[in-house]
């Protein structure tokens, strides 16, 4: 779609009849909350598809379809409803996105999304472009396990399909453990991918136009415990200058090679010897990008709005400096029923609190973060401090 055949709210319709401009949404979570209040605040309506009746994005939408993504019914229904559709998370079905895309606009398109959630498919690409990632085999059988490069050991055993936040992964490190990790994986398809020495993680949220535009945030600084994202740093200096062009270069190169539109994330790990190396992609906004809800002059949600309504990009400015602590259901008490001490957090300077309105805490499950913005680096994160030390979680 061209910046010429845009999506504008309150623009003339086809017809008399024609209601207004709708933006469709797969996925109930927050990501698709988040969507659908910027989609919402730029003048359109938006319909969610999602299982779960009470879906944080359901809940706040114009229309919800509580049905399955696969249901033919409840997409022909959505694609009635929109005239634009975009994803809230990789693992909704790629048949379900080519579908709707034979008449909608959808965006990320379904052979990007089936490449992010296939990862011997993701590293294919990367190897494409020509970006370095982890040496890695592939195991699909009991005869790739024992054939698997020994110097791949120590490494991590990855299913190829549906991990994510560290799910379906286990370190090994010999061959008996890999043996082992394989049957307790189901000897599903895996990955095996050589244990590197790190120094930091980072990621790079980018969003790409149509029309080949792209634009990104600056360069995302991650912490990561059990596999789940704890802290995210975004100011000058949180990672040397050449590191953080490098990882921008390499996102570049990996959406174009995608052909891909919509928001994509790109994670990164840096290694001891200062070298970068791409770990994955996800297809649609990505916790690490929260910040720029607070920090920047237009979020990863904002872009998002932007790229499936074909809308120009212009670059990001991001106005504070900005630390971002993620709130896990482990914050509500032994039981899970307890009340975070969310008065003494909102008492900080800079202090943002976004709760994304799921109804049950459970360990793990990503309720809400904080975001503590401030006029440097130095302040953000000795606020983030103080509102860890309230909370009884860890920071930095």
């Amino acid at each position: 779609m061209s910046a010429g055949a845009a999506l504008l709210p309150g623009a003339p319709t086809a017809g008399p009849d024609a209601g207004p401009l709708t933006l469709g949404v797969l996925g109930g979570g927050q990501l698709g909350r988040m969507f659908v209040h910027a989609a919402q605040a730029m003048g359109y309506e938006t319909a969610v598809l999602d299982p779960d009746a009470d879906s944080p994005a359901g809940r706040v939408s114009h229309h919800h379809l509580p049905s399955a993504y696969q249901d033919p019914r409840a997409l022909t229904q959505l694609a009635a409803l929109c005239s634009a559709i975009t994803t809230e998370f990789e693992n909704v079905p790629a048949d379900a996105l080519a579908l709707l895309a034979a008449t909608r606009t959808v965006a990320p398109g379904a052979k990007a999304v089936a490449i992010a959630q296939d990862r011997l498919a993701e590293k294919a690409h990367f190897v494409r472009c020509g970006v370095p990632c982890a040496p890695f085999a592939a195991i699909a059988n009991v005869a790739d396990v024992e054939s698997a490069p020994a110097d791949l050991l120590p490494g991590i055993l990855k299913t190829a399909r549906m991990g994510y936040d560290g799910k379906g992964q286990l370190r090994v490190a010999d061959r008996a453990q890999l043996r082992q990790a394989f049957a307790d994986l189901k000897q599903q398809v895996c990955v095996l991918e050589k244990l590197l020495p790190l120094t930091l993680e980072c990621s790079v949220v980018l969003a790409r136009g149509a029309d080949g535009a792209m634009v990104e945030f600056p360069v995302q600084r991650n912490l990561h415990r059990a596999g789940i994202l704890a802290v995210t740093e975004v100011f000058e200096g949180a990672l040397p200058t050449p590191i953080a062009a490098q990882a921008v270069h390499a996102a570049r190169a990996i959406a174009q090679g995608l052909d891909y539109v919509g928001v994509l994330c790109v994670e990164f790990f840096v290694l001891q010897d200062g070298s970068l190396v791409v770990n994955e992609i996800a297809p649609r906004p990505h916790n690490s990008g929260h910040y720029s809800l607070d920090a920047c002059d237009q979020s990863q949600f904002d872009l998002q709005v932007r790229t499936l309504a074909g809308l120009p990009l212009t670059q990001p400015r991001q106005h504070s400096a900005a630390v971002m602590l993620n709130l896990l259901g482990e914050l509500w008490g032994p039981h899970l029923d307890a009340t975070p001490h969310w008065d003494a957090v909102l008492a900080l300077p800079g202090a943002h609190l976004h709760l994304y309105g799921k109804r049950q805490a459970r360990p793990g499950r990503k309720m809400g973060h904080l975001t503590l913005t401030a006029h440097s680096a130095q302040a953000a994160q000795a606020t983030a401090l103080q509102a860890a030390h309230i909370l009884g979680i860890e920071a930095f």
